[in-house]
């Protein structure tokens, strides 16, 4: 039986040494069985966490030319486009009008979008992005996957309960997308203060015409250490396991949080044992270990289990 491809459009950063963007996404995508097309929104040496990095930088021209190509040949033809960190204004706006002649081009397509704007209260991209995401990205998307300052920031609503929390993913489902997955909150665990709570929505249409939305939280490890790529990783996952259960939130969600599990678990077992007793894992020694843990993200043991709200 020939199995239709399913092919992704990823326009994400890439790195020579390590996972961030493109390197975070593409291998396990492709280990479940996706085609992906990869642009590259900037090229570096490695990610900008260690102490030096030097590379190129691709401009929203650049980027055009690149979708012509594909456009000429006429094999811009996608069942996804998977977007995330983004420093540059035009570039973006770039993304959404690709976005929206390959929507023309396939109806079905889906958007999955990591509307990256900062954390913990403060961004780390410029702020005229945040107009740009609120009034032209998010609503071309299907699928965000924001954390909670940048929920907030997306709604202008603050989020202090799960009631709110529910009240925000509502309000981004009602700027366009149907799945919302919150990655990661500051509200309290019933686990204790060593767990976060994700939380996800998503608004169905049954056979029969009604419309439904499925919402779940999840309470999720914390672990003590900074990795970089995770939040790649996260929306690459929520997309191919979304696709494989397209009508089970709860489901998508269990496994690719539990793939996010055994990839950081192993990533700090040997980030420990390589930096040596006690002493803190570099930069370097803290990059994902993508590869070994390829059996994971192909058949990830549910370790963390969703619970229905």
């Amino acid at each position: 039986m020939h199995e239709m491809e399913c092919r992704v459009l990823s326009i994400q950063s890439h790195v020579v040494r390590g996972y961030v963007g493109n390197k975070s996404a593409s291998f396990p995508l492709q280990v479940l069985g996706f085609e992906v097309d990869s642009i590259n929104s900037v090229q570096f040496s490695n990610h900008t966490g260690y102490a030096h990095w030097k590379g190129q930088v691709l401009t929203a021209d650049e980027l055009h030319v690149l979708y012509e190509g594909l456009q000429l040949n006429n094999v811009n033809h996608y069942d996804y486009v998977l977007t995330g960190y983004t420093r540059d204004t035009s570039f973006l706006e770039m993304v959404v009008d690709i976005v929206q002649e390959l929507k023309r081009q396939n109806p079905n397509l889906v958007y999955v979008c990591d509307p990256v704007l900062g954390d913990h209260g403060s961004m780390y991209v410029p702020e005229n992005l945040h107009p740009v995401y609120k009034g032209k990205v998010v609503p071309v998307a299907d699928i965000i996957t924001p954390n909670q300052f940048e929920a907030e920031l997306l709604t202008g609503k603050k989020i202090s309960t799960v009631k709110e929390a529910v009240e925000v993913m509502d309000l981004l489902h009602a700027m366009g997308p149907d799945t919302v997955v919150i990655t990661s909150s500051d509200l309290p665990s019933s686990l204790g203060e060593n767990y976060l709570i994700a939380l996800g929505s998503q608004k169905k249409i049954k056979p029969d015409g009604t419309k439904v939305t499925q919402r779940i939280r999840m309470e999720i490890p914390k672990v003590d250490a900074v990795f970089v790529g995770t939040g790649d990783l996260f929306a690459a996952m929520l997309l191919a396991w979304t696709h494989h259960h397209p009508n089970d939130l709860k489901m998508a969600c269990e496994k690719t949080v539990s793939v996010m599990h055994h990839v950081i678990k192993r990533t700090i077992s040997c980030a420990k044992a390589m930096a040596g007793d006690g002493k803190k894992p570099s930069a370097a020694q803290l990059e994902l270990r993508m590869v070994q843990s390829k059996k994971d993200i192909e058949n990830p043991e549910i370790v963390i289990q969703a619970t229905v709200l």
